[in-house]
């Protein structure tokens, strides 16, 4: 797939992310799926998307420590 394609892919996703945040654990592993093609073709991983990516990592710890009991 060629660069062009995995960025149009990549901002498909974020967009459903952004539309069905309450999806947003599949989208994610999707959105990992394709930085991971990108990485192995040797292209480069825009930075907002890098960023983003790692928004939604530091989300999933936050969500670890929401039930736990104090």
């Amino acid at each position: 797939m060629a660069f062009e394609e995995l960025k149009a892919s990549i901002s498909m996703i974020l967009d459903e992310i952004a539309k069905r945040p309450e999806d947003r654990h599949v989208l994610q592993e999707q959105l990992r799926e394709k930085i991971a093609e990108l990485d192995k073709l040797g292209l480069p991983v825009p930075e907002d998307i890098r960023r983003f990516e790692d928004k939604l990592e530091d989300d999933d710890a936050d969500d670890l420590f929401d039930n736990m009991p104090v």
